[in-house]
């Protein structure tokens, strides 16, 4: 007789429900079926991350946790994209405002929380918005290419973290704050006037102990107004000044609220079978925004569910980490000087360093570290743990000692005696029992392999020390030798060694290369395979059959798709000329298909903005012109001026060179995007010298420039040489690609690659005519083998069938 499995349902799809959903897939990986919610068209990703996306740091595929791929291996039903807008606790069955339903017998609700929008005058202005998802970074860097003035009101670790990504994006950048001094919350006044003055060197303004009245602007913002008269000019204005936890839905259905969703130890709310966690819940009269509480919550609610004997959850004791602003800087527990307390601090301005911790009845209760935050984490630990530590105290301040770092020889050691379930990392939710686990039972015996493993100090970094210490505590002599960083967490080796080991034995598939060279993860990674899959193909593009599963979505569907699930088509536009007849077919074609956006690209093209995945190929078909490629790592187009074509000032044809280049590399795959540009003089009206590869036309000849950058960090190219002919220009650049190609990482822009190997580096790889030709013939090769994608589609019925219309459960994206 079989029994029917449970059915589990899980509101929110993010860091906290999905995190207990990993425990308990752990724990009993068949105990459970499983539907996800979500609200945002996205899978599973980092939210503490989105600042490191806005600075550069990351981009926003790298801050996945859990991509699609997973889901579909754990047999867990996903619908992205939907907002529950009704929970039927009598007939235990939740609805999407898009219709669909779910039947339960355990209900988790991890809805999380709303960034609080202050209620002023003018709030609902276009620019006004808060900092919380993937929508929001995107609204920041679309912002920061148009408007150069942003106002962050909160002067708190999210506002700062956002002043910084903002900052970054190239916009002046004013920070308002109701206290007088920033992070008030995390900091002392000591600490944070030293990180006031580190953040104002770096370009940030600090408006402080200011109170806003209203926001200024007709339909746009325009600035702020303070209730002592002065103003501030801003085009984009973020709040940052807290959240909410988003209770709506729970409060709807007859759940107890409070400020937040009202559980007990176990996570359980008011009504049978149904349970919350993470920000949007309420423990104690406590709402946590930070995530190692919300993964303690999860962890407990899973064993209650399965039947685990646990002890409740108690509550937590928090830390705070600025990660993203360039300045370290850690706080911890009872920072505040307050009765019954004492505190030892040490301040040193010629070094920029500040230490302070606070120590009531002989324990540490509180610390504030900044400029040197290597010993936060066993602050931390200490803190938590609740050990005396009087006759300490001065030993501590001054930094921790090595037996601290967790020596299996001591008897003290705070390491030793922390209990199993104790997150070290918080960014992950890794566990001391984790991280020795990884150790003593799956042969880590380097920091390198305990993050590959479990993720500890995979993110932010700040728990790497208390990592090392548990390395040495469990491994002892058996920790090994320090090892090189691989191109991800799947493998020690570099991208050198991996393009040497695949020529030198042959090999031919990602699983081959995988299997050969030892990956930690079998499978490999977003990072790891389609990487493997360019470097196979730029070895031996003629034998080589490229793994269509190894790409991102917007490769595999030849368009990029859109924070909706739509799709952009962007036809090839050579060079930026085009005919009558080719615009009257795009119009028609956009008609047709009620293309709701068409607009012209950076580099000269037309992009028909949100089409339906299924209407892709029928769109090609009726446009009948090559694919632009604006979506993959490949030649994207090659601006052009209309040079001596048209302009007086014009000395070369600039049209015709620009498009002699993008017909001669158009389908070229590349470890970046490349881009291109032809100027018809040195005025660079095209904007050559912030290209890939630029051309600026000069009296006699032609100047080409190498490794430039328009993003977020822009960057001038370097000047490589100056040649007569076009025929020399097709020669230099056919060579300077496919060095390119042949040495740089996955994901490397040229800007990037020059910067790490120099230009000397590649004027050397160029100099001789005999390694251009080489170089020129390796590259024409692999032009001949290319096709266009959109023809094949159309042309192939089996291809066709992937762009069939998928249930929403199971969509395929990024």
């Amino acid at each position: 007789m079989t029994t029917s499995k449970k059915k589990l349902v899980l509101i929110g799809n993010g860091m906290a429900g999905v995190r207990a959903i990993e425990h308990l897939l752990k724990l009993s990986p068949e105990g459970y079926d499983i539907t996800i919610f979500g609200s945002e068209p996205h899978p599973n990703y980092n939210r503490i991350m989105l600042s490191s996306v806005l600075v550069g740091g990351a981009d926003l595929q790298e801050i996945v946790i859990n991509d699609w791929e997973w889901y579909r291996e754990n047999n867990i039903t996903l619908h992205t994209g939907h907002k529950i807008t009704k929970i039927d606790s009598d007939r235990k069955k939740v609805i999407s405002h898009l219709g669909i339903e779910a039947d339960y017998d355990t209900l988790i609700i991890a809805t999380g929380s709303n960034p609080f929008m202050l209620p002023l005058p003018g709030a609902d202005k276009e620019g006004v918005i808060g900092f919380r998802d993937i929508k929001d970074c995107e609204i920041m860097m679309d912002t920061a290419k148009k408007y150069k003035k942003a106002v962050v009101i909160g002067g708190g670790l999210l506002g700062l973290e956002a002043a910084r990504g903002l900052l970054h994006l190239g916009m002046e950048v004013h920070v308002v704050h109701i206290h007088n001094h920033l992070m008030d919350r995390q900091l002392d006044e000591a600490a944070s006037r030293m990180l006031q003055r580190d953040l104002e060197a770096q370009g940030m303004q600090f408006l402080l102990n200011k109170h806003t009245a209203a926001i200024k602007g007709k339909r746009r913002v325009t600035g702020l107004a303070f209730t002592d008269g002065t103003e501030v000019d801003g085009d984009l204005v973020v709040m940052a000044v807290g959240i909410r936890p988003n209770i709506e839905l729970a409060r709807a259905a007859g759940i107890e609220v409070n400020r937040g969703i009202v559980i007990n130890d176990f996570m359980q709310t008011s009504v049978p079978d149904i349970y919350a966690v993470g920000e949007c819940a309420e423990h104690r009269g406590i709402s946590y925004g930070l995530v190692a509480p919300l993964y303690e919550q999860g962890a407990v609610m899973v064993k209650h569910l399965l039947g685990v004997e646990t002890a409740g959850y108690a509550g937590s004791v928090t830390s705070t980490k600025l990660k993203v602003s360039g300045v370290n800087v850690f706080s911890a527990g009872r920072f505040a000087d307050a009765p019954g307390t004492r505190a030892l601090k040490i301040q040193d301005d010629l070094a920029g360093t500040y230490k302070k911790i606070v120590i009531q009845d002989g324990k540490l209760v509180g610390a504030v570290l900044f400029g040197d935050t290597a010993d936060g984490a066993e602050l931390f630990a200490s803190i938590k743990s609740g050990e005396s530590i009087a006759g300490r105290e001065k030993e501590i301040l001054l930094g921790i000692s090595s037996d601290l770092l967790g020596q299996a020889s001591s008897g003290n050691s705070r390491l030793e005696s922390m209990p199993d379930d104790e997150i070290i990392c918080g960014c992950n939710g890794v566990s001391k029992g984790d991280i020795g686990d990884a150790i003593l039972n799956k042969g880590c015996n380097t920091v390198g392999a305990i993050k590959a493993c479990t993720k500890a100090s995979a993110s932010c970094g700040g728990c790497k020390p208390i990592v090392e210490g548990l390395l040495h505590l469990f491994a002892g002599d058996a920790v090994g030798e320090p090892v090189k960083e691989g191109i991800c967490g799947c493998t020690t080796h570099t991208r050198d060694e991996i393009v040497a080991e695949i020529t030198r034995m042959g090999l031919n598939t990602t699983k081959e290369v995988m299997n050969v060279l030892g990956w930690i993860n079998p499978e490999g990674c977003t990072k790891c395979r389609p990487a493997l899959n360019y470097y196979l193909g730029m070895i031996n593009p003629e034998e080589y059959v490229d793994e269509k599963e190894s790409r991102v979505t917007n490769e595999r569907f030849h368009g990029n798709i859109q924070k909706d699930g739509t799709y952009s088509v962007v036809p090839r536009i050579y060079g930026g000329v085009t005919s009558p007849a080719d615009l009257k077919r795009i119009a028609e074609v956009a008609e047709k298909y009620d293309v709701p956006m068409v607009k012209f690209t950076g580099g000269q093209r037309l992009d028909l903005l949100g089409v339906k995945k299924e209407d892709l190929p029928k769109m090609w078909a009726d446009l009948d012109m090559p694919s632009g490629h604006a979506y993959g790592k490949t030649l994207r187009t090659v601006k052009t001026c209309v040079g001596s074509t048209f302009c007086r000032f014009g000395t070369q044809d600039a049209i015709g060179m620009g498009i002699k280049l993008e017909k001669a590399f158009e389908g070229l795959n590349a470890p970046a995007k490349v881009k291109l540009a032809v100027s018809g003089c040195p005025r660079n009206c095209a904007e050559s010298t912030i290209k890939d590869f630029g051309v600026v036309a000069i009296d006699g000849g032609w100047e080409l420039h190498v490794g430039g950058n328009g993003g977020i960090k822009v960057r001038e190219t370097d000047l490589l040489c100056i040649v007569k002919t076009e025929e020399e220009v097709m020669e230099w650049s056919s060579s300077f690609l496919q060095l390119y190609r042949e040495n740089a990482q996955w994901n490397e822009r040229t800007a990037q690659w020059i910067e790490r190997v120099g230009l000397d580096y590649v004027k050397k790889g160029l100099e001789n005519p005999e390694d251009r030709l080489a170089l020129k013939a390796r590259i024409d090769k692999t032009l001949s083998l290319t096709t266009d994608p959109w023809k094949q589609i159309v042309e192939t019925d089996e291809l066709r069938k992937n762009f069939e219309q998928l249930n929403s459960a199971q969509p395929v994206q990024l």
